[in-house]
């Protein structure tokens, strides 16, 4: 697979009800949250995209753009299809889009190559990481040809990513836990907060 093709989209435009506070900017160990999913993936591509409607602080690095969504509350699909709609207004290159998530820290990059090492290009337009029989639709890799395609799901009020998916067709590759560790631990609430500043501890001690 040529990475040349493919623009990493960070998506940063939740509200993050749960946790109450931007998580994007929650300090965990000595970095917030969101640079440590772009420490594992700016040596990776050309260019990486977050996609936010506030102003952020993130890692210092000109291969990282900004763009706001098209339309607030359109959930993970719109900042999808504002990436999408960024690659086509600034002319670039781009076949294909990888999405992220800004909540992940213990994500790596080998989790990130074994996911391209796998894929078929020619079975989909849309595959998603998989672990545990749970599918994980944000990182995700999204061909441009579903531009019309999702902008119509938009327009008509679709929301969710996993029933947009499963309708348009979706292939998935699936990922083991490597000595129990979850890679697709998510921070929701404080308590995950706190269960992930513990497993940070545990990391460093091993």
């Amino acid at each position: 697979m040529d990475h040349n093709n493919i623009l990493a989209v960070v998506l940063a435009g939740g509200k993050s009800k749960r946790f109450g506070r931007d998580k994007s900017q929650v300090k965990l160990g000595n970095k917030i949250l969101i640079d440590y999913i772009l420490t594992e993936i700016i040596d990776f591509y050309k260019d990486i995209l977050i996609v936010t409607n506030e102003p952020i602080k993130f890692l210092d690095s000109n291969k990282i753009s900004i763009v706001n969504d098209i339309k607030k509350g359109l959930g993970p699909l719109g900042g999808i299809f504002s990436a999408m709609k960024w690659v086509r207004d600034n002319k670039k290159d781009y076949k294909w889009i990888s999405t992220f998530p800004i909540d992940t820290p213990f994500f790596k990059k080998k989790h990130l190559i074994k996911f391209y090492k796998e894929i078929n290009l020619e079975k989909s337009n849309l595959f998603f990481m998989k672990s545990k029989n749970k599918r994980h639709n944000i990182f995700g890799l999204w061909s441009l040809e579903l531009y019309e395609k999702l902008e119509s799901a938009l327009n008509r009020g679709d929301r969710k990513v996993e029933l947009w998916a499963n309708e348009i067709g979706v292939k998935t590759i699936d990922f083991e836990h490597e000595n129990n560790k979850d890679p697709f631990f998510n921070i929701n609430t404080e308590k995950e907060l706190e269960i992930a500043k513990k497993l940070l501890k545990n990391d460093k001690l091993q």
